[in-house]
């Protein structure tokens, strides 16, 4: 449930798709707007952890390739905008999809730099916003995906993951392989059925404009929780 004492039900993998998947052919927003409300919320919630230092502090975002990578782009745009020290990391630069990459040609033009992940391994960061994979987990995190969640799980920073900490499946909880140990989470939409307090730390859901009808139209009972936030913690019972 919310802080606020809202009951907000959990959905699988396989829901979350089909929601998306309406949201984009039938009701909107579209992915453009759904990863752009994305970036802002995470890009929001980042200053809110952070406190009042959070314009000096060193801000890592390790963004994948899909839709959960195209929202942590979007987060660090936002805080670049904002003059956060903000450093962009990118698992497959050559390979990101369509809307990801109309977001990082806007990242582009701001005061965030953009670095591969040998280059910033001696660095001090004070947050790391994991944007790697998302609900769409297939198997272990292999290849440059692995070396991402070996270097955040290393690092003494704190995590925020975006969706579900990379490396957990969205559906079960359980974890193929190696995954990233977040501090914090942002879901987005609806709660998944696989976060688990062991390995998603807080839990915060986010709007990211998905309108009722959405969810009626595949039986999905919801009960607005979002008041007057567009983020909203969620509580364990």
């Amino acid at each position: 449930m919310t802080d606020k004492g809202v009951t907000v039900s959990a959905i699988d993998t396989d829901q979350m798709r089909e929601v998306d998947r309406i949201a984009m052919e039938e009701t909107g927003p579209n992915l453009y707007q759904m990863m752009e409300n994305a970036g802002r919320n995470l890009a929001t919630l980042s200053i809110d952890i952070l406190g009042d230092r959070w314009n000096d502090a060193n801000i890592l975002v390790m963004a994948g390739l899909g839709g959960n990578g195209g929202g942590g782009i979007t987060a660090a745009r936002h805080l670049a905008n904002r003059n956060a020290r903000v450093t962009l990391s990118l698992s497959s630069p050559d390979r990101l999809g369509e809307v990801p990459s109309f977001q990082y040609e806007i990242f582009k033009s701001t005061s965030g730099r953009v670095l591969d992940l040998e280059d910033i391994a001696d660095e001090d960061v004070d947050l790391i916003i994991d944007a790697l994979i998302g609900y769409n987990l297939k198997g272990a995190p292999r290849g440059r995906i692995l070396d991402f969640v070996e270097w955040a799980n290393k690092s003494n920073a704190p995590v925020l993951s975006l969706d579900i900490p990379s490396g957990v499946d969205s559906t079960t909880g359980e974890t193929p392989g190696e995954f990233v140990n977040a501090n914090w989470t942002m879901t987005l939409a609806f709660p998944k059925t696989g976060l688990s307090a062991q390995k998603t730390g807080e839990l915060y859901l986010a709007d990211i404009g998905i309108p009722v009808e959405t969810y009626n139209r595949i039986n999905i009972d919801y009960t607005y929780p979002f008041d007057s936030r567009y983020v909203v913690p969620l509580i364990r019972k």
